[in-house]
This record gives C-alpha cells, sequence and structure tokens, in this order.
C-alpha cells in the first residue's frame, strides 16, 4: 500500500503483526532444495497461485440520498471540480461495509513484534519463484525504470512482491464502498475518529475524480483502507506518483504491470531516493543500555554520523565506517529472541515512506536482493 496513510495492519501485504505466523524451517533440507531451485539460471515458470478465497465480503445497504450524503457530494464535488449530481449518484451507491469498520479499528492487544517470523511470510521459496519470473518478463520495463528514476530494479520488485505478490492479491473490497465507508460510517471509539474521517474523505475526493477522468475504472478492487492495484497505492499517492510507463495514455495500476513499475520508482525518487546508496549496514551491538536508549530513540530516522556510532560501541562493517551520510540505528525484536540491529542511510527511510515500518522496509529490501541473486545465477 503505497501510500501517504498506511495502517498498521494492512489487508494486502499482511503486515499486521497480529497474524499468526507459522515459524518457516528455513534452513531444512526442503527449504534449501526450494531456495535452490529458485536460484537456477534457467527461466523459471510460475504456475500462479490458486486464489484462496478470503473471508466473504458482508455488505450492508446503500447509503442512499441521505442529507449525510449530499453534504458530502456538495463538499467533494467543490473541492475536485466535479458536478455535484454525478458525485452525489456515486456515494449514494456506495454500500457500508461491516467488515471495513472493524478491521479500520487498532487492535485491542497486539502481539509481540518477531522478525524472524516476519521475514519468512516474504522471504519464502515460492515468492522468489515468483519474483525470478516476473522480473524475466518485465525485464525491459524494469531496466526502464531503474535508468529513469534511479532505482535499482530489484527494491521495485520487492515492494511489488511483498504488497501484493506481484498482482495476485489486490484487495477483496470495493475502493469506493470502503471509502465511503470510512468517509460516513468511521467508527466513533476509534481515538483519531475526526482526524482519520476527514483522510478517507480526502482520499475519497481522489478517487472519485479518477474515475470521472477514466470512466474505466468502475469499481477497482483494493484493500479495506482504500489502496489498489499492483503497488497499493492510495487515491492520493495515485494522484501525485502514479505514471503511463507503457504509455497506452492510461494509468491503470491494477492492470499495468509497467505502469506499476514506474510509479513504484517514482514514488522513491520522489521521496529522495539517492543513486548508488546502500539501504542499510549490518551491526554488532556491544553499547550500554543508556546509550543504546539514547541511539535507539530517533527510531528510523538517520541521526548518527558512523563515527558516533562506533564511539558507542556500535561495530560497523569496513563499508559502514566509510559511510559519510547518517545513521539510524534500526531494532527488529525477535520475539523472546535477542533483537536484531541494522544500521540504516537515508535510502531505508524513503522505503519505510511506503510503509511506516522497519520490518516492511528490510522485508522489501531482502526480498528484491534474494530475487537479484536469483536473476544473476
Amino acid at each position: 500500500m503505497h501510500t501517504l496513510f498506511r495502517p498498521f495492519k494492512t489487508g494486502i501485504a499482511l503486515l499486521s503483526f497480529l497474524l499468526a505466523v507459522s515459524l518457516c524451517a528455513w534452513g531444512t533440507a526442503v527449504a534449501q532444495a526450494a531456495e535452490r531451485q529458485a536460484l537456477t539460471s534457467k527461466p523459471i515458470k510460475v504456475k500462479p497461485n490458486k486464489k484462496k478465497k478470503g473471508p466473504k465480503v458482508l455488505v450492508g445497504k446503500a447509503f442512499g440520498h441521505s442529507a449525510q450524503v449530499k453534504a458530502l457530494a456538495a463538499e467533494l464535488a467543490q473541492q475536485r471540480g466535479l458536478p455535484k449530481a454525478w458525485v452525489q449518484q456515486q456515494i449514494a451507491r456506495a454500500r457500508l461495509l461491516p467488515q471495513v469498520q472493524q478491521m479500520i479499528l487498532p487492535a485491542p492487544s497486539p502481539a509481540a513484534k518477531n522478525w524472524g517470523a516476519y521475514r519468512a511470510r516474504f522471504l519464502e521459496p515460492k515468492r522468489i519463484q515468483a519474483g525470478l519470473a516476473f522480473w524475466q518478463a518485465h525485464a525491459d520495463d524494469l531496466s526502464r525504470a531503474e535508468k529513469t528514476y534511479g532505482v535499482p530494479a530489484r527494491y521495485i520488485v520487492g515492494i511489488l512482491g511483498v504488497e501484493t505478490y506481484f498482482g495476485q492479491h489486490q484487495g477483496q473490497f470495493k475502493v469506493l464502498d470502503a471509502l465511503v465507508t470510512l468517509s460516513l460510517a468511521f467508527p466513533s471509539e476509534h481515538r483519531q475518529a475526526e482526524e482519520r474521517r476527514q483522510f478517507f474523505k480526502s482520499e475519497l475526493g481522489y478517487h472519485l475524480q479518477q474515475r470521472f477522468k477514466d470512466p474505466s475504472l468502475t469499481n477497482p478492487l483494493g484493500s479495506y483502507a482504500g489502496a489498489s492495484g499492483w503497488p497499493q497505492f492510495m487515491p492520493s499517492s495515485i494522484a501525485k506518483f502514479a505514471v503511463d510507463f507503457d504509455q497506452d495514455g492510461h494509468v491503470n495500476l491494477g492492470k499495468s504491470a509497467a505502469d506499476a513499475i514506474g510509479s513504484v520508482a517514482h514514488y522513491f525518487q520522489a521521496y529522495g531516493w539517492q543513486s548508488g546508496m546502500p539501504t542499510h549496514f549490518e551491526v554488532n551491538v556491544q553499547a550500554s543500555e543508556s546509550d543504546l536508549n539514547a541511539l535507539l530513540a530517533p527510531d528510523i530516522v538517520p541521526s548518527w554520523s558512523a563515527t558516533h556510532l562506533s564511539e558507542k560501541k556500535i561495530g560497523l562493517s569496513e563499508q559502514g565506517r566509510q559511510f559519510t551520510g547518517s545513521l539510524a540505528l534500526v531494532e527488529l525484536n525477535n520475539g523472546g529472541e535477542p533483537s536484531s540491529f541494522v544500521a540504516g542511510t537515508d535510502n531505508f527511510f524513503v522505503v519505510t515512506r511506503y510503509n511506516r515500518s522497519s520490518y516492511y522496509a528490510l522485508a522489501v529490501i531482502e526480498l528484491g536482493e534474494a530475487i537479484d541473486k536469483a536473476m544473476s545465477h
């Protein structure tokens, strides 16, 4: 979900730590054999996963031409320069989605974060094979995007692999229904209900504007929060970052892999991606508890020099010690096991602009690098 707003529990990328992810035996002989198969030099034809039917979407009544609908239609029509009657008709036809109302609420008791389990969910042999097949099929577009925007193909592929399994799982909710539900019937018990409601009203305005401009976007499916397409962009991100990379006169992130590829690269570039800069460095943490707490305080925001980290007994690789930019010391919890740490650069921070999670960013990076390694064998 590219996006300017990414709820912690995304429906498509399965980013919620609430999911009981079974710990895969990544080091087992079976997994190793599958990984070796993924790294073969021969092109791999991957059969699309059989689409598993998700939970049945419960659909309530249409919102109709209520006073609330008329007021929202008038507001959005004025903001977006759209015909009021058309906007009202679209909103009135939208249907209440009770599941969306539940899914947008914070979890009552979040599960402990576990990087090992989270990583295993995405760095699985089948996903790497699917990524290899995707790269082979769209090599020209990936190369062109890298040249145009300076973003390595491996990270574009990593985003699409984590977000929608390379377009296979784009969501089950009608975007219009989801956005109208969250604009007119946002759960009042949410502690940021009014702020979130206003956000979704704005996203609904963008979505209606896009539908009016391109009538072919009748009923796209997406996440419960209204993100859609291969890269899971919110409507505002579609407006700002989506590009017609296949040059067919239309931007279609749900059907055009080329548009998705170019749009992800453009998104990274817009958020300050620096060509040639690494994303992170491995570290060996020997710092005192007080120093460690101070170094972790800025979270994913690069704030420290390599020299400062070294002085605080954060051991960097030779490449890391020579790095002249700012670094963030990033901690990834492993359940009851010792935490993992990396030193993130400004480019690591750019990946978190897609989803403000260090776990997400590192999964994208490592998945992309694993697929890149498969391409080179």
